[in-house]
């Protein structure tokens, strides 16, 4: 892309270097004004995700450019950027190499520490490549003892911490009765926003098991399927208890497909330390892992204290290792260069595990099918460009318990777009503007994404390339505690 009005493109032989400029400070409309752009104005779009931060990806010849940004209709500088004075005041200055040619960065005494030029990195120290309209970017390497190093002290602060710590000081936490409908059950997860909760047996005086939105799925794809003896009728009176008894034979069915599925209640106690949390939440597939306190031996009056997740234990370790980044090396590295994630393969590159992708066309039976047997919690819905367009998750499926709306669908027919659209909520306050896809780039510090990770509601990151949001591949929780652990 490159501005309305300029001929690089048209020029024979000119060799274009698409070029990210990024103004991270915030303000309501952004420009960028350069020699490139004839010192006309080009908007900048806010980054998904990131409300403050503008960006646009111009196509400029290789060469000594100039530019400003125009912020809320102000002309100003980027002062962690390479600057100089002209005839126009202060400017940016970036200066790119012809072809194979290796430009290093410019440092002067006028450019602080910091870059804003690409978002994927904080630090401007790159190397750019010029060949066939592409960035090269060399990377940190980390040393085998600074991994190791890195994971020992992990590991020391997780087990010297406990499951107590990751109590918050004030909030709720959902058990649901065995005995409840299975309908009303999914209704009060989709209404409280939970992708699952403890499931309480009175006549046994213990929790039992939990209920999640995985059993959902099963559901709706048992009513999918012609020859199925579950009807809408018994989803209305069944119970969950019923339902758990009956799902001992779709266990068996899906374990023939060698998907595990938990067949007991994974617990721990407040004086469990958050490594054994993370420990049980990675080895038995569990999102979540209840808290429970007994006040006598024999483990009589359970009390549910909280629902211990990946995201609340890595915020523990954000909060602890955040004024001390220089203690845990691996932190500053791109998670490019560490083995975290699923990727898209590059040409020739075998891939083990692929990364799953739908288009918002598709069905919602292929979405689910897609959930259960390639044991994934969510799933990239990309345009035809393989640009992203939205998530699908498994606790998405709890918007069809909303109004009987599974009894009025077939799920071969509705498609994923139809089906997040039965998820939003006409008369929230915020309208359709709640955020359901969070992104990071490829170059992004491990630190950043560890940090993006640890806030509520945030289970996962789908890797986009800058600019075009095509999808390079997705990170989740689990993925960096399997890497942190060196699982």
């Amino acid at each position: 892309m490159y501005p309305s009005g300029m001929d690089y493109g048209r020029e024979s032989g000119t060799v274009l270097i698409p070029t990210r400029f990024v103004w991270p400070y915030g303000g309501r409309i952004v420009y960028i004004s350069g020699s490139f752009t004839g010192w006309t104005q080009w908007p900048m779009t806010p980054l998904e995700g990131c409300p403050s931060v503008f960006q646009t990806v111009c196509s400029l010849p290789p060469g000594y450019h100039e530019y400003k940004y125009v912020v809320d209709g102000e002309w100003r500088h980027d002062e962690h950027q390479p600057f100089s004075n002209s005839n126009l005041g202060i400017v940016n200055t970036v200066v790119l190499g012809r072809e194979s040619d290796y430009l290093p960065a410019i440092v002067s005494s006028q450019m602080p520490p910091g870059s804003s030029m690409d978002v994927d990195n904080e630090a401007f120290h790159r190397v750019v490549r010029v060949s066939d309209g592409t960035l090269l970017e060399p990377f940190p390497r980390i040393s085998e003892a600074d991994l190791q190093m890195s994971r020992h002290r992990i590991a020391v602060f997780m087990s010297t911490h406990m499951a107590y710590e990751l109590l918050p000081e004030s909030g709720k936490v959902i058990a649901l009765d065995v005995d409840l409908p299975v309908k009303q059950a999914f209704h009060i997860l989709h209404e409280q926003g939970i992708p699952m909760a403890p499931l309480w047996d009175y006549s046994k005086g213990k929790f039992v098991g939990v209920l999640s939105a995985l059993d959902f799925i099963l559901i709706m794809r048992e009513l999918g399927n012609h020859g199925s003896n579950l009807t809408e009728e018994e989803l209305e009176t069944h119970t969950v208890s019923a339902w758990k008894e009956a799902k001992t034979y779709l266990n068996r069915q899906l374990n023939e497909q060698q998907v595990a599925v938990s067949r007991r209640l994974v617990h721990a106690g407040p004086d469990d330390n958050i490594k054994e949390v993370a420990l049980k939440i990675l080895q038995n597939g569990v999102a979540t892992v209840p808290i429970i306190h007994s006040p006598s031996e024999d483990g009589s009056y359970p009390q549910l204290l909280h629902l211990a997740s990946l995201s609340g234990v890595l915020k523990c370790l954000c909060r602890y290792f955040r004024h001390s980044p220089g203690s845990l090396p691996v932190l500053q590295m791109p998670i490019c260069e560490i083995p975290v994630g699923t990727w898209v393969p590059r040409i020739g590159e075998p891939n083990v595990r692929p990364l799953a992708v739908l288009s918002p066309s598709a069905s919602l039976s292929a979405a689910l099918n897609l959930l259960v047997q390639a044991r994934v919690s969510s799933i990239p819905i990309v345009d035809e460009n393989d640009s992203l367009l939205d998530v699908y998750s498994r606790s998405d499926i709890t918007a069809l318990a909303k109004d009987k709306s599974y009894a009025h669908i077939n799920l071969d027919e509705m498609t994923i777009h139809q089906a997040l659209q039965l998820g939003e909520d006409p008369h929230s306050p915020y309208g359709n503007s709640i955020q359901r896809c969070y992104m990071c780039l490829r170059s992004d510090p491990l630190h950043k994404v560890m940090e993006k990770l640890s806030k509520p509601g945030v289970r996962r990151l789908i890797i986009v390339e800058a600019g075009s949001k095509r999808v390079e591949g997705i990170i989740s929780l689990s993925d960096i505690f399997r890497f942190l652990l060196g699982l």
